[in-house]
C-alpha cells in the first residue's frame, strides 16, 4: 500500500468510527430518554419563571445604531491598545499613523453627531409643536 492509500484508509476508519459513535449516541438517547407529556413540558421558562407574552419583539432602529456604534468604538479601542503596546517599536511613524486614525474617527463622530444619529429622544420643540397642532393653535 502506498502512503496515499494508507492515509485514505485511516480517514475511512476515522469517519466510520465517528458515524457509528454519533448514531449510537442518538439511538441510546432515544431508547433511554425520559418520556413524559405534561402540559408545562413544552413551555419555555427561565429561572423557573413562566414567560408572559411573545418572544417576537420589534426593536427600534436606534437599537441597531447603538450596536453599530459599540462595534465601531470597540474596534477603535482594540487598535489603540495594540498601538499603545507597540509604541516604542513603531516610533514617530506609528504615532503619525495613529493620529491620522484618530482624526478619521473624530471626523466620523462629528458627522454622526451632525446628522442626528445620537438623538434618541424627541426634542422639546417637537413636543410643543405637536401640542399646538392638537389644540389648533
Amino acid at each position: 500500500m502506498s502512503d496515499y492509500n494508507l492515509s485514505l484508509f485511516y480517514l475511512l476508519i476515522y469517519s466510520t468510527t465517528v458515524v457509528i459513535l454519533v448514531a449510537g449516541m442518538i439511538i441510546l438517547s432515544y431508547l433511554l430518554g425520559g418520556r413524559h407529556r405534561e402540559p408545562a413540558t413544552g413551555e419555555p421558562y427561565e429561572s423557573g419563571i413562566l414567560s408572559t407574552g411573545s418572544a417576537r419583539l420589534r426593536f427600534s432602529a436606534q437599537f441597531y445604531v447603538i450596536a453599530m456604534f459599540f462595534v465601531i468604538f470597540d474596534l477603535e479601542t482594540v487598535f489603540l491598545v495594540s498601538w499603545a503596546i507597540s509604541v516604542r517599536e513603531t516610533g514617530w511613524g506609528g504615532f503619525a499613523v495613529i493620529l491620522v486614525f484618530l482624526a478619521f474617527l473624530l471626523s466620523v463622530l462629528v458627522y454622526e453627531w451632525r446628522i442626528g444619529a445620537f438623538d434618541y429622544a424627541v426634542s422639546g420643540r417637537e413636543i410643543l409643536k405637536s401640542i399646538r397642532k392638537a389644540k389648533g393653535i
